[in-house]
């Protein structure tokens, strides 16, 4: 069974220095219909302007993974990491019992473009825990590529992009789930048209085909 969350049908809010689109309920946006999918709780697709970010705010029992797309952002954190994570890059914070940071864009002029994503925790009260990772344009060339962060649920997140033409194929486990976010480009999944922004919940499926029409990145999500 394949659901597919349309791009156009997600949550929206534009603050001016944010673009931001909800795949799931968050802030004020609240749909009773989708709150989450298994662990999967937050995908914020977020465009940042120039200068702008997220003052330091905390967090508490909840994985979260930042996937650059384009454009660099600056982290600053209370377990003492700083960072600037680059278009390519996945970063890992578990927040355990608390957690402070800020994220700003790096540039003052030139935007970012991210997804934040939030994990809902194996259990609560975890030491904080921080991670990042460079994913080279090789990595997930033609294929899909695990990427290697320690989050502390039952999931395996994968990347990819794809030339038109190209496909990939993923195998699920009796009793797992999936979900496919469409970052750009537009691919089909088993058959179902998606395109940039768009996702899908997949349950009850075997082998997961997904080809690119055009060049394409995009996420899939491996979930108990």
């Amino acid at each position: 069974m394949i659901t597919l969350r349309p791009a156009d049908q997600r949550g929206h809010a534009n603050h001016g220095w944010l673009d931001t689109w909800h795949t799931f309920s968050f802030a004020d946006y609240y749909d009773p219909e989708h709150m989450s999918f298994r662990s999967l709780r937050v995908i914020n697709d977020d465009r940042v302007a120039g200068g702008g970010g997220f003052g330091t705010h905390p967090h508490r029992d909840m994985e979260i993974v930042t996937y650059v797309l384009d454009g660099a952002l600056e982290h600053k954190d209370s377990m003492g990491t700083g960072s600037v994570i680059r278009a390519g890059d996945a970063q890992y914070m578990g927040a355990g019992t608390g957690v402070t940071h800020s994220e700003f864009n790096h540039s003052p002029t030139a935007p970012v473009h991210l997804l934040q994503i939030w994990i809902l925790p194996e259990r609560k009260r975890l030491k904080p825990a921080y991670d990042q990772v460079t994913l080279s344009p090789a990595d997930k060339r033609g294929k899909l590529h695990r990427v290697p962060l320690p989050i502390r649920q039952d999931v395996t997140l994968y990347a990819s992009v794809l030339a038109p033409g190209e496909k990939v194929t993923h195998t699920l486990a009796p009793n797992r789930h999936a979900w496919l976010h469409v970052a750009r480009g537009a691919v089909s999944l088993n058959g179902h048209a998606l395109k940039t922004g768009d996702g899908a919940a997949v349950s009850k499926e075997k082998l997961l085909e997904i080809s690119a029409s055009q060049e394409s990145e995009f996420l899939l999500f491996d979930l108990a």
